[in-house]
């Protein structure tokens, strides 16, 4: 996949779509009734990353503060959903143990991965960080999870929902409305090719969390070096 091209399009599509009012809002962000969770493995960028991310963040609040804008504890790139959160799932159902063990069976050693976060991107319900990867072990480790799982008898539901090539990180979701639309898409024009700064992985977390990975909810099960 290039990323640059996939971005790119997922932008053009995404914001002509926002233009024309067709974005998606979110109805179950701050609703108490809902009960999806899942596994996931991610890895996180460091606070000086996240930090530059609020400053594009506090532009977009100051024309509207009624989106949904993760704090810095939240931010996260997603690796590979293990279990896509459904209502209802809870740990209890699981072996983790197991899990550990064949995500670590998974993993390289040494891939000298590293993740630039360069630019941002759209889709019709949320604003993406672009990330772009030094080299393709990201993807290799992905492949060998595909591979692993596939050939288990452990509960998942990997590439359900869509196959995962990116290196992206959430940091809006439309919630409401789009307040001052002419203003917010400006900012996010302003901030299309804007370096975020880069970071080595070097650790996964496998983490039971919410649709959101609101940090609440989040509960760490195991880290990984790599």
């Amino acid at each position: 996949m290039d990323l640059e091209e996939h971005y790119n399009k997922l932008y053009t599509d995404s914001i002509a779509k926002i233009k024309d009012d067709h974005y998606e809002m979110d109805s179950l962000i701050n609703s108490s009734a809902d009960n999806r969770f899942g596994i996931t493995l991610i890895t996180r960028p460091p606070e000086t990353v996240k930090n530059n991310i609020q400053t594009f963040l506090n532009e977009l609040k100051s024309i509207d503060p009624h989106q949904y804008y993760y704090g810095n504890s939240d931010i996260h790139v997603t690796v590979m959903s293990i279990i896509s959160c459904f209502d209802g799932f809870q740990l209890e159902h699981i072996n983790i143990s197991e899990y550990i063990h064949l995500i670590s069976k998974s993993l390289i050693e040494k891939p000298n991965i590293e993740i630039e976060f360069r630019g941002i991107t759209v889709s019709s319900s949320c604003i993406m960080i672009q990330g772009f990867m030094n080299n393709n072990f990201l993807n290799i480790i992905r492949n060998n999870l595909r591979d692993n799982f596939k050939t288990s008898n452990l509960q998942q539901s990997i590439d359900k929902r869509y196959s995962i090539q990116t290196a992206h990180t959430t940091v809006v979701r439309f919630q409401n409305k789009i307040n001052n639309k002419p203003e917010f898409l400006k900012i996010i024009e302003a901030f299309r090719h804007y370096n975020f700064g880069s970071f080595e992985v070097n650790n996964l977390e496998l983490v039971y969390n919410d649709w959101y990975q609101k940090e609440k909810h989040v509960k760490k099960l195991h880290v990984f070096s790599i």
